[in-house]
């Protein structure tokens, strides 16, 4: 049962004048999607001018390909914003895809040959040109077609009020900005450790086109001709098919302290590697990547949640964490809602609260190696088979099945639910708690079961999640924004493309320079 990290800290933050602290938290979401042309292709087109710059616009971006949009909501204290604004966005985009849509599922749509998926163009800028030659290293390490991989990433931090009375009620004597970064990383461990849960309730990604392997040997199964998938498989985004995390498996990256995981990352972007010096850095003018090294800028590990900094002088990531600490976490285990317009249900982020909450709070020793072999495993009994019937999970090495420590894992959320029910007032988060408890007894209502479902009903997986798509375009077409909304968008995308065009007019100097300085 739960195990607290300090005196009765669940108890005072229980009650009514301190639980209002955590009315300021604070949250954001970031969405990823594909575009695709009327028969489910990636698209081939640019990025939409009347989107506004991919540089410089704050909200509407691409990741990866020039044909993957990302849409980013401003940090926010109101629960309902984030997806409100995001719904927003996608009201705004819909309109100017000519013809396209926006792919429902998280993993893509066929995709053809790996030279056809091109890679985002952010203009001529040295930070641009940066872009783009990190984005062509990744191709060259884990392939294009793995980029394309949609999901959501949800932001999330405490307020400073709370962090005064937390480190009261601790009597600890580090320093705020040391207490707050140990506590965001005990957080980090704990969600390390029970992270599992997320693929089994949110999970939407049971089913694949062939294509996608390229004739890759897997375990997976011929769902209808087209499809493969994992007959209890919840999120094969997060399996080895998806991400392949075991391509970065020698970083040995530690989240016990800041500074153990700031000197991983360090070193990793310094340390060459005999695979990546064989493809070369350069060909010409042309840069191929944007060193040899394990990693080519921090951003590129994978990990099911980072911890994050904004930093004051554009810091890089590891820097600007180890010289301000730790500012908020970003959780990236969700997949899409293929039956979403926006691809995100409002119960992810309800959920997030409690579940961080429990995290934070709960006790979290540091994580060994034997340990974190474990929690790998666990993740992967999850996301290849979370819905198997007797499926068990590793604790302490020892043999457990999955539902008893899922129910249990609900009962220590429950105090947070509550906590924070007290916080808004009402039940929403008790009553959003209870009803996906029932998942656990009932894999049949999870997501990755109802994607299923639907794949077989509709020809299989490119079948399903073009239709998908098609409905979720026709009915953003049928939500117009009012006069101010879309004016607001309008402003914003004319301001992005003047910023882009300030930045090219500036003496760049040269990019060589501009790399070195970076790491230096």
């Amino acid at each position: 049962m739960l195990k607290f990290t300090c005196c009765d800290a669940v108890g005072q933050f229980s009650r009514g004048g301190q639980a209002q602290v955590l009315r300021g938290i604070t949250r954001g979401y970031e969405r990823e999607c594909l575009r695709v042309d009327a028969a489910g292709r990636l698209a081939a087109t640019p990025h939409p001018l009347a989107l506004g710059s991919k540089l410089t616009h704050s909200w509407i971006t691409t990741d990866y390909a020039e044909a993957l949009l990302e849409f980013i909501t401003p940090p926010s204290q109101d629960p309902a914003f984030p997806l409100a604004f995001l719904r927003d966005i996608h009201r705004f985009t819909a309109p100017h895809l000519q013809g396209e849509t926006m792919w429902a599922g998280s993993m893509p749509c066929v995709l053809g040959r790996e030279q056809d998926i091109v890679i985002a163009d952010y203009g001529s800028t040295n930070s641009a040109k940066m872009k783009a030659a990190y984005r062509e290293g990744l191709g060259v390490r884990y392939g294009r077609k793995m980029q394309t991989i949609a999901g959501a990433h949800y932001n999330w931090s405490l307020p400073d009020e709370f962090w005064v009375s937390l480190k009261d009620c601790c009597q600890s004597a580090a320093s705020m900005q040391d207490f707050v970064s140990e506590r965001y990383f005990g957080l980090i461990r704990n969600f390390l450790r029970y992270s599992w849960l997320i693929p089994y309730l949110f999970g939407a990604s049971p089913a694949i086109g062939e294509s996608f392997l390229e004739g890759r040997k897997s375990d997976l199964l011929e769902l209808v001709p087209g499809t493969l998938y994992g007959p209890h498989a919840t999120s094969l985004r997060m399996s080895d098919l998806g991400y392949q995390n075991r391509a970065q498996a020698q970083l040995h990256v530690s989240f016990n302290s800041l500074n153990e995981y700031t000197q991983a990352l360090e070193a990793a972007i310094r340390t060459p590697d005999p695979f990546y010096e064989k493809i070369g850095v350069r060909d010409g003018d042309h840069w191929k990547q944007l060193n040899a090294n394990l990693l080519q800028i921090e951003n590129e590990f994978y990990a099911g949640i980072r911890p994050k900094r904004i930093g004051q002088h554009g810091e890089r990531p590891a820097k600007a964490l180890k010289t301000y600490g730790v500012q908020y976490v970003e959780v990236r285990l969700f997949d899409l809602n293929p039956f979403i317009d926006i691809g995100i249900a409002p119960e992810q982020s309800t959920f997030a609260d409690v579940f961080l909450l429990m995290c934070l709070f709960r006790d979290s020793p540091p994580i060994s190696s034997r340990e974190q072999a474990e929690n790998d495993e666990n993740k992967n009994r999850v996301v290849t088979r979370g819905r198997q019937p007797d499926l068990s999970l590793l604790v302490h090495n020892r043999e457990q099945p999955f539902r008893p420590l899922a129910h249990e894992l609900f009962d220590d959320m429950q105090p947070f639910a509550e906590m924070l029910d007290t916080a808004y007032g009402g039940t929403v988060y008790a009553t959003t708690l209870q009803r996906l408890r029932n998942r656990i007894d009932h894999p049949d209502t999870t997501p990755s079961a109802q994607v299923l479902e639907a794949a077989r009903a509709h020809g299989g997986y490119f079948s399903c999640a073009l239709q998908l798509s098609q409905q979720h375009h026709q009915q953003l077409l049928a939500q117009p924004l009012d006069a101010a909304t879309q004016a607001r968008f309008t402003a914003s995308v004319a301001e992005s493309l003047a910023e882009q065009q300030r930045l090219e007019a500036l003496d760049q100097g040269s990019f060589e320079a501009f790399v070195a300085r970076y790491y230096a």
